[in-house]
């Protein structure tokens, strides 16, 4: 990766976390010679360790973390395995991907033991329109919901717009929580009231807080300078569902490193919630609630 440009370089946080604050979303990396990439390669993988995160999330004032397994490893999750485990059980977590039809009870009962909380549900978020799609992921979704009601665990979706609207009879009927990344990733230009987003706003808020909304991601649906356009966006999530709202960095951003800093990114949230409650609600206890932090 190339790290000759560092957006944060000069950017300080421009308001303090709140106590336990929590990082819900971001993706370490180590050296290819020993973690092997999978098939699904929509990136260069960089070189971030976790120290190198640390450092920054620190600065920031992050003290717990959730590991997030990348596309570029597949199934593989030895890289974020090894990284959480250099980490206090008690300040970390880790969301995986698995092949349901490879894995054996006594292996899911070791990640639980590591601190998995849940399996991700992962689509390229630039990935078009493609009649079926939503169809055929279904019996997938189903069998890993299953495995998360056994578990305890919660499925995380990262999935382009249109695909979250077509799946919405199937997020409706979802015997477990889940977690929806990027906002849904709903264009940011087309505004709060664009019909997709308010159906994703009923499922959001319709009373079961079964779904629970990541402020991530927001460069790889905003089109606006200084990404202006997504602020109505998660102001209409912050009226509706504050209960059901984390915030994570997304680090190291991927094929955006070079343009978007995560500094950055943590100080628009202050923008977009200037009340220190709401904050603390999206920053510690809304994560300290779904991944079961003490």
């Amino acid at each position: 990766m190339d790290t000759t440009h560092d957006p944060d370089a000069g950017v300080e946080p421009a308001f303090a976390a709140p106590p336990n604050a929590c990082d819900s979303h971001f993706h370490v990396f180590g050296p290819a010679e020993k973690y092997a990439y999978g098939t699904d390669i929509r990136y260069k993988p960089p070189y971030e360790p976790v120290e190198r995160y640390l450092k920054l999330a620190r600065r920031l004032g992050f003290v717990r973390y959730v590991f997030v397994q990348p596309s570029a490893y597949g199934f593989d999750n030895s890289c974020m395995f090894d990284a959480m485990r250099e980490l206090d059980p008690a300040i970390r977590r880790g969301i995986i991907d698995l092949d349901e039809n490879n894995t054996s009870d006594r292996e899911l009962d070791e990640w639980d033991a590591i601190g998995v909380r849940g399996i991700r549900v992962n689509i390229s978020p630039i990935r078009k329109p493609e009649a079926g799609l939503a169809s055929s992921m279904r019996p997938r979704i189903a069998r890993l919901a299953k495995i998360c009601v056994e578990l305890g665990w919660h499925l995380d979706f990262l999935t382009p717009g249109w695909l979250v609207s077509e799946l919405m009879p199937t997020l409706r009927e979802l015997p477990v929580e889940f977690s929806v990344a990027h906002m849904g990733l709903f264009p940011a230009h087309e505004g709060p009231k664009q019909s997709g987003f308010q159906e994703f706003l009923d499922l959001v808020g319709d009373g079961s807080a079964r779904c629970w909304v990541k402020l991530t991601g927001i460069y790889r649906f905003s089109t606006a300078p200084d990404f202006a356009d997504v602020k109505p966006i998660a102001q209409a999530l912050m009226a509706r569902v504050p209960g059901q709202l984390i915030w994570g960095s997304d680090f190291p951003h991927l094929s955006f490193h070079d343009r978007v800093g995560t500094i950055q990114l943590y100080n628009l949230l202050g923008e977009w919630a200037p009340d220190p409650k709401m904050r603390k609600r999206i920053l510690a206890d809304n994560p300290a609630r779904l991944f079961g932090f003490g």
